[in-house]
């Protein structure tokens, strides 16, 4: 019990929560980063240098784990870092380390090029050989705030027209991936979900507002596949909304 779980991607947004919750229940941690550790960074977890898109480092970064916690993730390379992992997880051990990875609502509907790697990626896990269990969220509120915010100095807000999405706090998605990790491989457990399904505009509406930015709101009606998709819902899971913060909460929360 005194081996270390290793979070990948342990410095973004969602790795950030998982380390601190993982922290928080007093359980061993090691953090996976491209970087170096911080100067004065003396919080009390290990910390392993690794590229993943290289493998540079990775072997170390696993060695003597009892779980990994994969929330490291990239539009280009999801698949072969996913892969990557999972192969040098296999070396590791005889049985290797439990993986818990965390992926996307949606993702057997909606077209994009991400999604399929993410589908991908899913199927290196379920074929692993690893004692494995995979987590699907919709997107954080971090996220949807953020498609607002990057626009603040454009006259208009673009949004998609007739999108709805069921965004869930980060930290509770790091709670449900601690509570996975420190558990039995399950597989693929039930999804996980906001508490509101919300329109597109309405959720740019709010973000401005919280920003004290007074733009108009301009939704687009885009041809395709992929826009037929998320306006019949591809992106919700009404029946899985377990998550308690809205996402006014989330923007007050952030002042």
């Amino acid at each position: 019990m005194n081996k270390p779980i290793l979070v990948t991607g342990g410095t973004g947004t969602l790795g950030r929560a998982v380390v601190a919750r993982l922290l928080a229940d007093g359980l061993p941690v090691r953090v996976m980063s491209r970087r170096p550790r911080p100067t004065g960074d003396d919080r009390p977890y290990e910390w392993a240098v690794c590229d993943l898109a290289k493998g540079t480092g990775l072997d170390a970064a696993l060695a003597d784990v009892r779980a990994v916690v994969h929330c490291a993730t990239n539009a280009r390379n999801d698949v072969a870092t996913t892969r990557r992992l999972a192969e040098a997880a296999r070396r590791s051990g005889s049985q290797g380390p439990h993986l818990v990875y965390i992926s996307i609502v949606g993702i057997d509907d909606v077209p994009l090029p991400y999604y399929r790697s993410k589908r991908a990626a899913e199927r290196i896990v379920r074929e692993s050989g690893l004692p494995w269990t995979i987590l699907r969220t919709t997107q954080f509120h971090d996220l949807v705030a953020t498609m607002t915010a990057v626009q603040r100095r454009l006259p208009v807000v673009l949004t998609l027209s007739g999108v709805r999405v069921q965004p869930v706090e980060v930290t509770e998605v790091a709670d449900r991936l601690a509570e996975l990790v420190q558990g039995a491989p399950t597989g693929r457990v039930p999804d996980m979900a906001g508490p509101e399904v919300r329109d597109a505009r309405d959720l740019a509406a709010a973000t401005l507002r919280a920003m004290g930015l007074h733009r108009r709101v301009v939704p687009l009606r885009l041809p395709g596949k992929i826009a037929r998709t998320l306006r019949a819902g591809g992106l919700l899971a009404p029946d899985r909304a377990i998550g308690k913060v809205t996402f006014e909460q989330y923007l007050a929360g952030r002042g």
